[in-house]
């Protein structure tokens, strides 16, 4: 069984070389027709992919920067086709350049009072007076200063704005997303051929970041995760909810023979996440009974792709998803059947998590729409199947963006 192939032809197309400044136009008139709706004037963004996604910057932060001192940070101003960047480096940040000098500004620190004080003046010269602002998140010491932050009055949540702005990707966000999955997978290949009894996790992981980085990734967004699978549940590490834990931070373990691992990476290029995940079997090949696991992952991803395009709901893939797996639910009880991808590993929509059934039922997916479907297969004695696949919703089904084999339980 080979990655999977749009299930009919589509009209979605991806190009081979983003063009940032187009993406960059086309993200932020989605945002600003975002705020429109919101009937919000002003943005201040401190999260660092929403910020890479206001500006079309992006750093190799990461998401280390959400509590980095040094952060960049974002303001958008309705009306104002270009957003005002605030940034303490110019080595290793991209595209900021083609911002307008009066755009582009010197460093703030939000976490200081200090820096609070300075960043409000700054602000006040930037945004109108009596402007309705939403911020994405608040700093001790903005907390402590909003009423001159803020003058107008609190600020709403931001993702309330963002998140409908970024649910829909522009073919070059796409194409930006494609690019990063692909240096991902090469990068995997070497990964996963160095894999031998013997071998430590943490040297896969360094193996795995220095080969990416080589390729051209921009940050490394995730700890790489090569998880041995307990035989059991019961010989698992617990957890609150009596399942399976995942993810555990890999260490100096030394991996042997027979070990089930449950893969998951994920990089940026140009500002835009990969997400990989596979199963595979240190020094060796599947039994009968892992084979059969992974038939039935099979069947589930195939079922769960069946109804995938734009018009179902997450809903109609959580259904399909249960019914081909004899009505129980495969995916992890702290986790979700499938979620967003885009600036950030994993962001809206989530499918298949307490947000609760009504959720499901009313998001409806649009073309442009990335999805990581993930589901998970378990029984006790095989270590359990799990592999992650992107596709791209189209009108009349979905383009796959995951293009590597299921070895050892499949090509």
């Amino acid at each position: 069984m080979t990655a999977f192939s749009p299930a009919t032809p589509s009209a979605f197309e991806i190009p081979d070389v983003p063009d940032r400044a187009r993406m960059r136009r086309e993200t932020g008139a989605r945002l600003r027709a975002s705020m429109a709706t919101r009937g919000v004037d002003a943005l201040v963004l401190l999260n660092n992919a929403n910020v890479a996604y206001a500006t079309g910057a992006n750093w190799p932060l990461g998401d280390a920067g959400l509590s980095h001192v040094e952060r960049p940070v974002a303001v958008v101003v309705a009306g104002d086709p270009w957003p005002h960047l605030f940034l303490p480096f110019r080595e290793g940040a991209s595209d900021e350049s083609e911002l307008p000098a009066d755009h582009l500004h010197g460093p703030v620190y939000l976490e200081f009072d200090e820096g609070v004080e300075d960043f409000a003046r700054r602000l006040a010269e930037i945004v109108p007076a009596g402007s309705t602002v939403a911020v994405d998140e608040l700093t001790g010491a903005m907390r402590r200063a909003a009423s001159a932050v803020f003058p107008g009055g609190d600020p709403s949540d931001a993702a309330l704005v963002v998140g409908p702005a970024k649910l829909i990707k522009t073919p070059d966000e796409i194409s930006c997303m494609r690019i990063a999955n692909r240096i991902t997978e090469q990068a995997i290949a070497e990964v996963q051929a160095a894999v031998v009894p013997g071998c430590r996790q943490i040297d896969l992981s360094a193996r795995f970041v220095r080969r990416a980085f080589e390729l051209g990734a921009t940050a490394n967004m995730l700890e790489a995760i090569w998880q041995v699978m307990p035989e059991t549940k019961a010989e698992g590490v617990w957890t609150t909810h009596g399942d399976l834990a995942l993810p555990l931070l890999s260490t100096e373990r030394e991996l042997s023979a027979g070990d089930v691992l449950w893969t998951d990476v994920s990089i940026t290029y140009g500002g835009y996440c990969s997400d990989f995940g596979r199963t595979w079997i240190v020094g060796g090949t599947p039994d009968d009974r892992q084979r059969r696991q992974f038939d039935r992952w099979h069947e589930i991803i195939t079922a769960v792709l069946g109804v995938t395009r734009a018009g179902a709901s997450a809903a109609d893939l959580t259904r399909a998803a249960v019914a081909a797996n004899n009505g129980v639910k495969p995916w992890l009880p702290h986790f979700y059947l499938g979620h967003g991808i885009g600036v950030s590993a994993a962001e809206m929509p989530m499918i298949g998590t307490d947000l609760g059934a009504e959720y499901d039922e009313n998001f409806v997916f649009a073309p442009g729409m990335v999805l990581v479907l993930e589901p998970v297969v378990w029984e006790d004695g095989t270590g359990g199947y799990r592999s992650e696949e992107i596709v791209v919703i189209t009108e009349t089904g979905y383009t796959p963006l995951t293009d590597y084999p299921y070895a050892p339980y499949g090509h």
